[in-house]
């Protein structure tokens, strides 16, 4: 009788609980059901967001392979207003870039690009916007803008276009000794694949006036000789380079 009693009073005991606590946990069921569903819900909204805005982008490359500006523009648009969460604005500001320059529109190329360094793109996409906006600012004679843009990149893995760049800037300022700087950092590119053309870069070097050539020289670096086409100015290298040696 005991054993029974004993029983009795813990289903008694169990009722009592789930009267004044089965709310509560068919509330908390309830929740998490829909928080699953939820969950699930947003993550399928941002595969269709990203698949949509994939194809709008296909669209926007076939339309900057044809030149059609308009067309261009407006699926542009479309992704910076309707996916803005995605990574594909950020690559639409860079391909219009691309194809206002071919339009002879290089004011609106350079508004693209700014718009791309003030997004928030990933670092990777904003180097290469702010490398194709210093060659724009170039082509507009902006050289001391591109020296502004510039000058404190050395940190990265465009270190060696960017110096490229900024001695050209440079030598349109007629700065030649920061000029021979800016090239012997990019010669001195060791990375497995160089990301610029070392010998195109020393015939820069060996273009400037005396004073710039021996800046550049530095016994750290081996800077490649250039072609044996560039005569007797590469001759002249040469003989400073071992010089200083």
């Amino acid at each position: 009788m005991d054993d029974l009693r004993s029983e009795k009073e813990q289903v008694e005991a169990i009722r009592a609980w789930w009267q004044e606590n089965g709310s509560y946990v068919i509330g908390g069921v309830v929740l998490g059901v829909a928080l699953l569903v939820g969950w699930n819900q947003w993550q399928g909204s941002i595969a269709n967001s990203q698949l949509e805005a994939s194809l709008i982008y296909e669209t926007l490359m076939g339309d900057v392979a044809d030149g059609d500006l308009d067309a261009a523009e407006g699926a542009a648009t479309d992704l910076h207003n309707n996916y803005a969460s995605t990574t594909y604005p950020s690559q639409a500001r860079l391909a219009m870039a691309r194809l206002y320059m071919d339009k002879g529109r290089d004011e609106d190329a350079a508004n693209a690009l700014r718009g791309l360094l003030d997004s928030e793109a990933n670092t990777e996409i904003k180097l290469l916007g702010k490398l194709r906006l210093a060659k724009v600012l170039l082509y507009q004679g902006q050289a001391q803008a591109v020296v502004e843009l510039l000058k404190n990149e050395t940190d990265s893995a465009f270190a060696a276009r960017f110096s490229d760049v900024l001695g050209d800037a440079y030598v349109d300022l007629e700065q030649f000794g920061a000029a021979a700087d800016a090239y012997a950092i990019a010669v001195a590119d060791n990375l497995e694949v160089p990301t610029v053309d070392r010998t195109l870069v020393q015939m820069k070097i060996n273009d400037l006036p005396e004073a710039g050539k021996v800046a550049a020289v530095d016994e750290s670096l081996e800077v490649p000789a250039a072609d044996d086409a560039d005569g007797a100015a590469t001759d002249d290298a040469a003989a400073d380079d071992e010089a200083d040696k």
